[in-house]
């Protein structure tokens, strides 16, 4: 018996890195699936079909469950296609992860609004695209215990504030905050949302330069392999997991991190309107020795001098 057994997956981002290795590992644990991979560059250029239908024919050959779709994601046709894939060819739905996204990485200042454009295309239309169809098959199956699940990817790089990836680090906290709005909203239809922010060698971290790394990696294939972001997501993707919503999780490696939600960890108050005086004091009082300076990050390395 494996953990997803019967299970029916959409898998986006699916022919290549992190989305690949999901669907290997959803296949050997039973789940049956549909896979969806523009097959673009990086930067989102260009397409090619042959990495996603590899992908399907590497688990049907082995005994699996898998169709392929070279669309675009962020075309929400793409989205609802996927969904009447899943439905026409398994008879339901149990679990979207949505994994395809796009790097164009540049300062603020040096960022056309093109390649702004795009990588928020990418990143949150292609959620969108996945989630709207999904959650109304789900709302029509009126099934409180259905066990359904929405798997989001969002990244480091918007928890902590990547300074040369404005566009996407944008992208990745609009998915926590959709991902919140998911979990609260649909609880009631049997639905559970939650986003992972990798850490993992793909194509896309081999587009960063040298000097912004944020360390050697050589030698760290096997540890940083795509491979070991699967068994939380598959965790997810299981009937075991109910309790957990509206959280983001961290996996790099051999670790997984469960990060906090935003909370309030000081206020301030006045009788009535403020005064400016006031004001600059109390903020200055109680909220400077909490938050003098810049938070810490993972990036810091990178910020100028």
């Amino acid at each position: 018996m494996g953990a997803l057994d019967g299970r029916i997956a959409i898998i986006t981002g699916a022919g290549r890195g992190i989305g690949a290795s999901i669907g290997r590992m959803f296949a050997a644990q039973g789940a049956k699936l549909v896979l969806n991979d523009l097959g673009a560059g990086p930067d989102g250029t260009g397409g090619d079909a042959g990495p996603v239908q590899d992908i399907a024919k590497e688990i049907n050959d082995l005994g699996g469950q898998a169709v392929a779709d070279a669309g675009d994601i962020a075309e929400t046709a793409t989205g609802r296609r996927l969904v009447d894939l899943a439905v026409e060819n398994y008879g339901g739905l149990d679990i979207v992860v949505n994994v395809a996204g796009i790097l164009r990485d540049k300062m603020i200042f040096n960022l056309p609004e093109e390649d702004w454009d795009a990588v928020i295309r990418v990143h949150l239309r292609g959620h969108y695209s996945t989630i709207k169809p999904a959650a109304a098959y789900w709302r029509g199956q009126r099934n409180p215990d259905g066990h359904y699940r929405v798997i989001n990817f969002t990244s480091d790089s918007a928890l902590q504030g990547s300074p040369g990836q404005p566009n996407y680090a944008a992208a990745k906290m609009g998915i926590i905050g959709l991902t919140a709005s998911l979990a609260n909203g649909l609880a009631r239809y049997g639905v559970t949302a939650n986003a992972i922010a990798p850490g993992a060698a793909t194509r896309l971290t081999a587009t960063v330069p040298d000097d912004k790394k944020l360390g050697d990696d050589s030698g760290l294939a096997e540890v940083m392999s795509p491979d070991n972001i699967g068994p939380i997501v598959t965790y997810l993707a299981s009937t075991e997991s109910d309790w957990l919503s509206g959280r983001t999780l961290g996996a790099a490696g051999y670790e997984v991190r469960l990060w906090n939600t935003p909370e309030v960890i000081e206020t301030i108050a006045s009788d009535g309107p403020w005064d400016l005086q006031d004001l600059a004091a109390k903020v200055a009082t109680s909220f400077r020795p909490k938050a003098d300076g810049l938070p810490p990050s993972l990036f810091m390395a990178q910020i100028p001098k």
